[in-house]
């Protein structure tokens, strides 16, 4: 008789790999708008690299978010705990 101690790990699912490659993308761009917003001189430079990092850092959270939902391991910690607020 076998028993089985340890279970097959299930193939990566594409769309999780997908979003992690598209919020290390987003990081990069982060880190680019960073580096454009410390070298700005023009005040309307400041404010456009201020929407621009704005912008970036709510496509990492949108990202971020959609990883952790489709992640098999956060979705049975948001069972066993209940109901989980994302920020």
């Amino acid at each position: 008789m076998k028993t089985v101690l340890f279970s097959k790990k299930a193939a990566p699912d594409p769309e999780l790999l997908t979003l992690k490659a598209e919020l290390l993308a987003a990081q990069g761009d982060l880190a680019s708008a960073y580096r454009q917003f410390n070298q700005a001189v023009d005040p309307e430079l400041v404010e456009s690299c201020v929407y621009q990092i704005s912008a970036v850092k709510a496509r990492c959270n949108y990202l971020i978010r959609a990883i952790k939902e489709r992640s098999p391991e956060t979705a049975a910690a948001v069972q066993i705990e209940g109901e989980s607020a994302w920020t």
